[in-house]
């Protein structure tokens, strides 16, 4: 059973995540919450699988929460998922960074937002390849942060490449077939890069990839 916390301070839209999300054998909303300092309360007390959290919130707003999530060890299965109205707004690179897995648009067909619920209880939380060229080209006129480059000598040269092809939106099984390994291997070397790199996730790979220089995006 995938357990769910929603932290969105809107109750119509609280209204209609739960209702999609009830209507599922394998998740449970195990709680709701109508601002962030409310929400970050009940991620303690529950520890879900998966938070649903709004950027934009009284109190305590979603980046900050979403930090004091990732900062706090006894959360460390807790994945963060961001919702957003804006799409890749200001915030959303922030939040990334703070250590959410990914993020949603609110106005997401509902296989699409279940799928992504699904996506981000197992851990293997992936930013949809169209989110990832957006955020790509909010790289395309910044030069690579020259603290990030001494990072990647800690890496295999393997899970360079496996880091690399993260970042372009590729999936384990896509990185295999481009790598010609298993998919279990696959997921392996993603898995040791993040833990040497000190990654939550697939998301702050990506964003590591990026500003370390170990990918160079092009302009359009």
């Amino acid at each position: 059973m995938i357990r769910v916390l929603l932290v969105d301070d809107q109750p119509l839209l609280r209204s209609g995540f739960r209702a999609l999300l009830d209507l599922e054998d394998d998740i449970e909303v195990v709680a709701e919450a109508a601002d962030g300092q409310q929400g970050l309360a009940l991620v303690r007390e529950h520890r879900p699988d998966v938070v649903l959290v709004d950027i934009r919130m009284p109190l305590l707003d979603g980046i900050e929460a979403t930090r004091r999530i990732a900062a706090d060890p006894a959360l460390s299965g807790v994945r963060v998922v961001i919702l957003t109205n804006y799409g890749l707004d200001e915030y959303v690179l922030d939040a990334l960074r703070a250590g959410a897995a990914g993020f949603l648009v609110k106005d997401i067909v509902p296989d699409d937002f279940l799928h992504a619920v699904r996506v981000a209880a197992r851990g293997d939380a992936l930013l949809a390849p169209s989110i990832t060229r957006m955020l790509i080209e909010r790289y395309v006129a910044q030069p690579p942060r020259a603290s990030a480059g001494p990072l990647l000598g800690k890496l295999t040269n393997r899970e360079r490449e496996a880091v690399a092809l993260v970042a372009q939106g590729l999936s384990n099984d896509e990185i295999a077939a481009r790598m010609v390994i298993s998919s279990l291997t696959a997921k392996t070397h993603v898995n040791r890069a993040m833990a040497k790199l000190d990654a939550r996730d697939r998301a702050q790979l990506v964003i590591l990839a990026y500003e370390s220089g170990l990918v160079v995006p092009r302009a359009r």
